[in-house]
């Protein structure tokens, strides 16, 4: 845990460097430049990063406590901003301001805030509501955590180390630059003029803000600069921090994979069925004290998860082969995306899938998080005493799996047969594209600013998306969860993969049509997914759709979507 703080201090230190933070440079100079010591430059830098931390661990439980769009704090920071600016060029709304904050001076111990702590934190703290750090593996840890209620003392402790190393270079050039322009005689001769130059780009910062032109503005810098934010969070990459970062994301005490068949020495009891919405498939609700005497397999899965799916027919024919010598299978349903809550998709895809056993609607997690689980698709053996006694996370082990099943069924007294089910294992073993998320909440690949705000906004196309990243083009909508199309939506992904899987919901009420490209050409009918028909997916429903298959030939290849249809939301892409 000491080397993850560590590394993660000298991200937040590293970040100065990176394209993403510089258009906050202008507006933090602007606001400290004609102050005098320490404490406005201290004040903005210490907003910054109480906001950014604070609203990176809690916006989303925020939104999903009250129901707002997370745009509204875009909003806030404009208007904040903005009257900050405005105040620069109008020397009486100055002296507004001015007695507006000097009234909370018994909070910081200044006599005028607006050259004190209190004036510098307001700005900061709206500065750090719209801020979007090109994120690193430990940045993106940390929101992913957050984003599924995951966040305990470590991830906050993370957090702080992070900010931390950002704050340390901020108020070096905030306080650097003050005295720069406050000890430089020829600007000293014009504060006025400068003062008015400086509320000017506090101005125009407000309206990027606003318009999101800032976002392009990062996407520039970036493209003029594409290896320097790769060649910043590269040290975050080695294998030390990847497994301290597993260790974070497991923090909770999560059971471990078998190295052997069964766990033997400490196996642990398997916790309660909790917090179940409904239950699929059974006229009543099921509880670990009912299946004692069972052999029972846990299953964690949610019906767009195309690891899921392909590990389904392994656990359905498991079921179906020993569910009279007393082996039970109980799914639980915990989903990934909001419209995987509606119960009558579960039971659509229950049908799919020729599922015959019980099925937990595990809506509010409660199950999830009693499991401490952390994977989709996620798979606990219970023995006939309610002790796990083997887990697998992902694809994959399935004959491991199977033969664990068929010993725990004869400790239990039942005569089962060696062989078993001949069904070829489907888990990728080349390397490809990791799971690719479209919303801003988990969003990593987006090229070239790597994350993106909410809000509405318009894209160009990258002519040049390096590989495993997208882009967009057109008019987007981007959400917590998704991003909705708009006028000519576009987008393009740079995948290493043999299958291309895409969820998408269609507008409430109409079909929406997608056209597919590879490769700079209408996708032909050889390598087409099996929802495209003559290069165009119809999307119907809110599910997983399969738009390209190289019939197992894993390459390299550029994907273009054109959606046709406004309205459509786009959640993730998946790879096989």
């Amino acid at each position: 845990m000491v080397l993850l703080l560590v590394f993660a201090f000298l991200a937040g230190l590293v970040t100065i460097l990176t394209p993403c933070i510089w258009p906050l440079l202008p507006i933090i100079l602007s606001s400290t430049s004609l102050s005098k010591g320490h404490q406005k430059p201290l004040g903005i830098t210490f907003g910054i990063m109480v906001s950014f931390a604070l609203f990176t661990l809690v916006i989303s439980s925020l939104v999903r406590a009250f129901h707002f769009d997370p745009n509204t704090l875009r909003i806030v920071a404009v208007v904040v901003i903005g009257f900050l600016g405005l105040s620069m060029l109008i020397s009486q709304l100055s002296k507004v301001i001015e007695l507006l904050l000097s009234r909370m001076s018994g909070l910081f111990g200044q006599r005028k805030q607006t050259n004190g702590f209190g004036g510098g934190f307001v700005t900061g703290f709206s500065l750090g509501i719209v801020w979007s750090p090109c994120a690193g593996p430990i940045l993106a840890a940390i929101a992913a955590l957050a984003a599924t209620g995951k966040v305990n003392i470590d991830v906050i402790l993370v957090t702080a180390a992070y900010v931390l190393g950002v704050g340390v270079p901020l108020f070096l050039f905030a306080y650097g630059g003050q005295q720069f322009v406050t000890k430089t005689k020829l600007f000293s001769q014009y504060t006025g003029r400068i003062q008015q130059i400086f509320g000017v780009i506090m101005l125009l910062t407000a309206l990027a803000i606003y318009t999101n032109y800032d976002t392009y503005l990062q996407a520039q810098l970036l493209s003029a600069f594409p290896g320097l934010n790769a060649t910043v969070n590269s040290f975050e990459s080695n294998s030390a921090i990847t497994s301290q970062l597993n260790v974070l994301k497991g923090s909770t005490g999560q059971l471990a994979q078998n190295s052997d068949l069964l766990n033997v020495s400490n196996p642990t009891p398997a916790p309660d069925f909790v917090g179940v919405t409904k239950w699929l498939n059974t006229d009543k609700g099921i509880s670990m004290q009912d299946l004692r005497g069972k052999v029972v397999l846990v299953d964690f899965w949610t019906y767009t998860c195309i690891n899921c799916i392909r590990s389904l027919p392994f656990v359905t024919s498991w079921y179906d082969k020993y569910h009279t010598d007393g082996f039970v299978v109980i799914g639980v349903h915990t989903p990934e995306f909001q419209f995987e809550h509606d119960s009558t998709n579960v039971e659509n895809a229950i049908k799919m899938y020729n599922i015959h056993y019980p099925v937990a609607q595990d809506n509010k997690y409660a199950t999830w998080n009693a499991y401490n689980n952390q994977y989709w698709p996620a798979e606990y053996l219970i023995d006939t005493a309610g002790n796990i006694r083997r887990v697998e996370f992902g694809e994959g082990n399935y004959d491991k799996m199977e033969m664990a099943i068929q010993l725990l069924l004869k400790d239990a007294g039942k005569k089962v047969g060696s062989s078993l089910i001949p069904m070829k294992d489907q888990t990728p073993t080349a390397q490809i594209s990791p799971e690719t998320y479209l919303g801003s909440l988990r969003m990593q690949y987006y090229y070239p600013t790597g994350s993106l705000p909410n809000g509405t906004q318009t894209f160009t196309l990258s002519d040049t998306v390096p590989q495993n990243s997208f882009s967009y083009g057109g008019a987007w909508t981007i959400a917590d969860e998704f991003a909705t199309a708009g006028n000519m939506a576009t987008l393009t992904y740079n995948f290493t993969a043999s299958n291309v899987y895409i969820i998408v919901d269609p507008p409430q009420g109409e079909n929406a049509t997608v056209k597919v490209f590879l490769d700079g050409k209408p996708i032909s009918t050889g390598v087409a997914g099996k929802d495209v028909k003559n290069g165009i997916v119809t999307v119907d429903t809110d599910r997983l759709y399969n738009i390209v298959d190289l019939r197992g030939k894993t390459g390299n290849h550029l994907l273009k979507l054109e959606f046709d249809t406004p309205g459509t939301q786009a959640f993730t892409f998946t790879f096989g």
